[in-house]
């Protein structure tokens, strides 16, 4: 694999297999502390980020390796004006491997075609996000111990959601999926991914407003938050923002082993009393975003 720039340049086989050196990671960290010795990560954000961008830096400094980069626009030299071509292929003389996020769909494909070292996308605006698809699909994993048999409830921003249209695709491959789409009619999941993956995939959906009408169905609830960056209307964005808010009353009829999922930032969508609650995975979510970086970085690096 040269470049990961969709989660589906991944076959199920390689998710499998990525998910399994992850765990491995998790019982057996010290194993890998060396496993990248004299490499280097370029993390190349040209859009602001906390948990991708520190991930990826903790995931290759955990394996021996070190890290360059950006975490602006602001302070690359495409405030100069330069091209992404030109700054992939030159931090590619610099770097054995970079983590790219774009505020533009199509940057990290257009970044892979001029790039001599592997490029992992870290985001590309409301399109792709595929190693938080993998966070994703290794907290399923390791919460609810399978990737089939599954009712998932995606709620919130489900038409600029890019963890959300990853997630889908993802999970469509697997048996007996079935989702619950929660979302205002201003955010509803877009079309082209209702007949591309769910429809063309024969994968059971229903669309609602109401966060509590299947709440008892689900074995996983996806929480995401309205952002306000994919918002060209302000008072589109205050109207919106606050549409759902999960808490303790609206989980009084959700199952004892319910998986709650968020690919944060969290704003108000869910409640801080939620986080006491043993079915918040959230924050157990991203530390599993580190293992399956590390996973995804020595496979990428054929480091064995």
């Amino acid at each position: 694999m040269k470049h990961l720039i969709d989660i589906k340049d991944l076959s199920v086989e390689e998710i499998k297999d990525l998910i399994e050196v992850a765990n491995d990671i998790i019982h057996s960290r010290e194993k890998y502390s060396h496993k990248c010795d004299g490499k280097k990560l370029a993390t190349l954000f040209f859009e602001p980020s906390t948990r991708t961008r520190l991930s990826f830096e903790a995931a290759m400094l955990e394996l021996g390796g070190n890290v360059i980069g950006f975490s602006s626009a602001n302070s690359s030299s495409t405030s100069k004006g330069e091209s992404v071509s030109d700054t992939i292929r030159t931090v590619g003389c610099y770097a054995d491997i970079i983590a790219m996020r774009h505020p533009k769909e199509g940057a990290a494909l257009v970044a892979s075609e001029k790039s001599i070292v592997p490029i992992i996308n870290a985001g590309d605006g409301g399109h792709n996000h595929p190693t938080q698809t993998l966070t994703d699909l290794l907290t399923i994993q390791c919460e609810k111990s399978r990737l089939s048999d599954l009712t998932i409830g995606l709620c919130g921003d489900l038409k600029f959601g890019r963890t959300v249209h990853s997630l889908i695709t993802a999970m469509s491959r697997y048996k007996n999926i079935k989702f619950i789409l929660i979302s205002p009619t201003e955010l509803k999941i877009p079309e082209y991914i209702k007949e591309e993956v769910l429809k063309k995939n024969k994968i059971e959906f229903k669309e609602t407003k109401d966060i509590e009408e299947y709440m008892n169905d689900l074995d996983i609830l996806y929480m995401t938050r309205v952002q306000k960056e994919r918002f060209f209307n302000e008072e589109d964005y205050v109207r919106l923002k606050d549409y759902y808010i999960l808490n303790e009353e609206k989980l009084k009829k959700a199952k004892k082993n319910l998986c709650i999922m968020h690919p944060l930032p969290r704003v108000n969508e869910i409640s801080k009393e939620v986080d006491e609650d043993p079915r918040a995975a959230y924050f157990r979510q991203v530390e599993y975003g580190k293992y399956i970086r590390m996973a995804l970085i020595l496979k990428m690096l054929e480091v064995h």
